[in-house]
């Protein structure tokens, strides 16, 4: 009898799925986040540069990243940004639209994954991921 790794299931629409920050200088907000929260950090390469991931202290879970506002991500606003699962990226564009949204960021591809940034009415900002 072999052991085998459990399936993560697959994400459900409306599930919250990532959590990030885009800032000019993420070294400095890593260290920071380190600081005052109790994160502790990893790299990611990004070619020239790295961003990282924020983990728990005791189990190494990622459970943030910190990115620098560069190539794909220089659009970003510097703020912690929410990823939402949705259906389809381009619908839900389409609704943020008609609704009286704004798209700040894509639709485009980014990690295997549809992605777009929003805006709602008041101002607040969001991503949307789908397949």
């Amino acid at each position: 009898m072999s052991e085998s790794t459990p399936k993560k299931p697959a994400p459900e629409t409306g599930s919250i799925e990532w959590l990030d920050l885009t800032v000019p200088d993420a070294a400095r907000l890593r260290d920071f986040y380190a600081s005052v929260v109790g994160w502790k950090t990893g790299e990611v390469s990004m070619g020239d540069y790295s961003d990282y991931t924020m983990n728990l202290p005791d189990s190494n879970t990622t459970v943030a990243g910190i990115c620098h506002a560069k190539g794909e991500n220089a659009n970003l606003p510097s703020q912690w940004l929410v990823y939402v699962r949705v259906k389809s990226v381009e619908q839900s564009v389409a609704k943020c639209k008609k609704h009286g949204g704004k798209v700040l960021d894509g639709p485009r591809p980014m990690a295997g994954s549809d992605f777009a940034v929003i805006q709602d009415p008041a101002g607040a900002v969001m991503a949307l991921l789908s397949d």
